[in-house]
Order: structure tokens, then C-alpha cells, then sequence
């Protein structure tokens, strides 16, 4: 299992240059934006059988006895001959999104044919045209394997300009035992013996819909009085000193240590801090929680889009999905990955299968949903109060 190093749905930290391209979008400033005829470049894919890859650390499988041995790439390149250069260089959304920016934007290409974000992040590349469409009439597997629940992101209808790579949820990890009772609601982390025993995400965008969930909004459609009502609630907690502090991912410590009894997690996290300590638990709440993705994008003028759109494709093999999501262990998108997983001789292995966090069942299904995104025009002053409780 990957280390609990950082966040992958990494904290905002300020607008930045990510922000600002974002605002002057909304404004209407068009200098940013690539219309979709504009977007592709000389593709280079069937003389050069090559392609640049970069993901996040600890996001793909690995060889027990070698790290630097991926074998689900490796499968690729000896079934196809495409050879992956393959980087673990996105640490953060917003600190990719700087480092590619003034190429996409001055129409030039950025050297990369497929690129890893979160949504959120793959949202503002598809808003900018920053986003090739991909060709699924070369992704079979994509067109019959990728999850319902997935499939038509507001900011990428059909999902035309990206494709997830993994999936996972925001909910609760509590430790039950420590606290000796049951959560079942974001209302109960309010409750006066969880005081300064409670931590929240830090980043607006990994924050924002659970909170609107526990306050009974449609996330799929949220106003922004629903935005201010959550801010509002947060802000009192903070002057009442509830909430002990806002994190990224080290939350994941302050659990194992004690120091907090309850928290925001993400799915796959709370799968790894299980095997250690039983007692904690991850819930998904009555109220709902969000169902989220980190996404593959084809920047524009990349120079081998066929060979990434293969690369894609290939994933999306259940029998490759399943070896993807036996090792990083968050909510695999490929449903039928969990046949796969449940026929292993390795019971280990074949009990993945029964994880809802890995394949949620039809009653947790019900309760998960994709937020819509904030958009570029409401984002600076979202981000401004919000910015403001978390004291960034």
C-alpha cells in the first residue's frame, strides 16, 4: 500500500496563478482560452512510439521486490510497443497548473502527452480549452467499462476531455472505540464531546460539499447561500474553538496518535490506517458524501495523443484495473475490476473485492454524489472566505 505522504486532492493555498487565470476567465478575458480546433498539434504518435506520463507519488502499482519496477506499465509497453516515460512530478494541483500555465497559454506545448489532476484541477484545464477531446471511438474499454456515477462530470458533460484514473469519497474517519460512540451524520461532529477533537480539510475544494451535505444542500446544485450558510457554521466552530485545526493530509497522524477523534478523511487512506489500528472507522454519512476523481487529461499540443489515448484505454482493461487497485487501494473506476479481484487464489487479494470502500455496495452508491465545482467566476470570493476562517 502507498505511504501516507501528502494530500493528492492537495489544499488550496491562495489563488496564486491558478486563480488568476480562473478570475480573468470569468471576467471575460479570452487571451487564455484555446477553442477546441486549436487544440490539437502534429501528432506524432506512429513513427515515435513513445509517451510522457506524469502522475502523482505512490499512484500506480509497484514490484514488491523492485519500486522502480511498474508492472501494469511495463505489460503496456511489451503488449504494445509504446515506451512510458513515466514521472511521479504533481505534488500539488495548483503548483502543476503554475508550472504548465504559460505554455498552454501562449499556445505552446508543456512536453507532456497525459497528466494526472484532480477534478477540480481538471475542471479549469476544460473551462481554459486547455483539454484535447479524446478519440473514444479508439476506447472501447473507457465506453464500456467507466462507472455510471462517473460519467458526466458538470464541468466535462460525457466526459469528453477526461477520464478518471482513480476514484474515492470524502466522509468521516472516527476512532469508535477512543470516542465510544457511533457517527452517523456531519451533524455529530458538532457535538460537544468532540470539542478540539475535530479537524477539517484546509482546501476549499475538498472541503466545501461534505460540509453543504450535513446541511442538507444539493451538492449537485449548490447556491451560494448554501456556500455562506456552511461558512458561516465553520466559522462559529472556529470561535468556539471545536475544531482542533484544518490539515492536508496529515490528519491522517493526528487520527493515529489519538489527538483527534474525528476528522474528514478520504476513503483510501482509512483503508491503509485500518491494518494498523481496527478501531477506526470511515463513514459515509446519512446525509450523503461526495464521490470524487482524479482525472487523465491530454494537454493541448501534445505530441503522442494516440499513444495516450491507448495508454488510457488500457486501464480500463478490468484485469489491469484490478491489479491498479489492489495497490493503491482507493475506489477503483472500473466496476468490473471487482470479478477479477473476487476470482484471485490470494485471499488477500480477493477480499478487496468485498471493500465498499474500494467497490461501494448499492446502499453506500445511493449516498454518494459528484459535486458541481466552483466555478471561475465565483472562485475569488469563495476563496477569500474561506481563506479567511482556515487562516491562509
Amino acid at each position: 500500500m502507498p505511504e501516507l505522504a501528502f494530500s493528492r486532492r492537495a489544499a488550496l493555498r491562495g489563488l496564486g496563478a491558478a486563480g488568476l487565470l480562473a478570475a480573468l476567465t470569468g471576467c471575460g478575458v479570452p487571451a487564455a482560452y484555446v477553442p477546441e480546433d486549436r487544440r490539437q498539434g502534429q501528432d506524432l504518435s506512429d513513427r515515435d512510439r513513445s509517451i510522457a506520463f506524469s502522475n502523482w507519488p505512490l499512484y500506480i502499482d509497484t514490484d514488491d521486490q523492485d519500486e522502480e519496477s511498474r508492472p501494469t506499465l511495463e505489460a503496456f509497453t511489451k503488449k504494445t510497443g509504446i515506451e512510458v516515460r513515466y514521472t511521479e512530478e504533481i505534488n500539488d494541483n495548483d503548483e502543476f497548473f503554475g508550472k504548465v500555465s504559460p505554455a498552454l497559454m501562449n499556445h505552446q506545448s508543456t512536453g507532456h502527452d497525459l497528466v494526472v489532476v484532480s477534478d477540480w484541477m481538471a475542471a479549469r484545464f476544460v473551462r481554459l480549452g486547455w483539454a484535447q477531446k479524446m478519440d473514444r471511438s479508439a476506447q472501447g474499454n473507457v465506453a464500456r467499462h467507466l462507472d455510471p456515477q462517473l460519467r458526466s462530470p458538470a464541468f466535462d458533460e460525457g466526459r469528453l476531455h477526461t477520464v478518471p484514473w482513480q476514484s474515492g469519497i470524502t466522509g468521516i474517519a472516527y476512532n469508535r472505540k477512543a470516542l465510544g460512540r457511533e457517527i452517523k451524520s456531519v451533524k455529530d461532529l458538532w457535538q460537544p464531546d468532540l470539542a478540539g477533537k475535530v479537524t477539517l480539510f484546509s482546501g476549499l475544494d475538498e472541503s466545501f460539499a461534505l460540509l453543504m451535505q450535513g446541511n442538507g444542500a444539493d451538492v449537485t446544485r449548490w447556491t451560494e447561500s448554501d456556500f455562506h450558510r456552511m461558512c458561516d457554521q465553520v466559522e462559529s466552530m472556529v470561535k468556539k474553538r471545536h475544531i482542533r485545526r484544518f490539515t492536508g493530509n496529515d490528519y491522517t497522524s493526528d487520527l493515529s496518535k489519538g489527538d483527534v477523534l474525528a476528522c474528514q478523511a478520504y476513503s483510501g487512506d482509512v483503508i491503509q490506517l485500518q491494518a494498523d489500528n481496527p478501531d477506526i472507522e470511515f463513514v459515509v454519512p446519512e446525509e450523503g458524501a461526495e464521490l470524487w476523481a482524479e482525472s487523465l487529461l491530454v494537454p493541448n499540443l501534445a505530441r503522442h495523443k494516440a499513444n495516450a489515448e491507448a495508454l488510457v484505454d488500457y486501464y480500463y482493461e478490468p484485469a489491469v484495473a484490478a491489479e491498479l487497485a489492489a495497490a493503491v487501494n482507493y475506489v477503483c473506476p472500473v466496476p468490473a475490476a471487482r470479478e477479477v479481484l473476487a476470482a484471485s487464489p490470494d485471499k488477500e487479494t480477493a477480499l478487496l473485492a468485498e471493500n465498499p470502500l474500494i467497490f461501494p455496495d448499492d446502499g453506500m452508491r445511493k449516498r454518494l454524489v459528484v459535486a458541481r465545482d466552483i466555478s471561475s467566476a465565483e472562485r475569488s470570493s469563495f476563496a477569500k472566505r474561506w481563506n479567511s476562517i482556515v487562516g491562509l
